[in-house]
């Protein structure tokens, strides 16, 4: 398992967990990276990413990114 930040560009994975406060968990699954869900890496740049996640795009910090571990 691994941050999300070191998965590559075009992989589609499953999200194991999410790390961080409650407010971060929340904030996340309001998104829809929730555990057990798959989310498919469209771009990086410099860390920060924009992931397929339920049919929508959504760009994330690599901060928020490291706090999803995914497989």
């Amino acid at each position: 398992m691994i941050p999300l930040t070191f998965a590559e560009v075009g992989e589609k994975i499953k999200i194991k967990k999410i790390k961080g406060k409650d407010e971060t968990k929340r904030f996340l699954g309001n998104l829809g990276f929730v555990e057990g869900g798959e989310i498919l890496i469209v771009s990086d740049n410099g860390g920060n990413l924009i992931v397929n996640v339920k049919n929508t795009r959504v760009a994330i910090s690599r901060e928020m990114a490291n706090k999803i571990i995914v497989a």
